[in-house]
């Protein structure tokens, strides 16, 4: 069966990176695109990145994150990361992997001083 699973989450000050990874399971990784999401405390879930299966590898982000974080994947490790740069408070969130109707349980990710 499909599964994914984010680890890499914790605490950062303001202006810190992390590096999330979504290691999967069940299913032809390199065929499928691959999403990041994020639900912040008292919001509902929203897009945070995307990384397509095509041969271009196109990658798509919400206006939020742009030009500072990165998703990229590993289609040998059946991985995807999200490289997380100059966080900000307002990032603290948890953070899930995506692939069409599935999700990994989530890592929570926090950016406090």
């Amino acid at each position: 069966q499909v599964q994914l699973a984010e680890s890499g989450g914790g605490l950062v000050q303001p202006g810190g990176s992390l590096r999330l990874s979504c290691v999967t399971s069940g299913f032809t990784f390199s065929s499928y695109s691959m999403n990041w999401f994020r639900q912040r405390p008292g919001k509902e879930r929203e897009f945070v990145a995307s990384s397509s299966s095509n041969i271009f590898n196109e990658t798509v982000y919400a206006d939020s994150v742009k030009g500072r974080f990165t998703i990229f994947r590993d289609n040998a490790k059946s991985t995807v990361y999200l490289q997380m740069n100059n966080l900000k408070p307002e990032d603290t969130a948890v953070y899930y992997c995506n692939r069409n109707v599935f999700w990994g349980s989530g890592t929570l990710v926090t950016v406090s001083s």
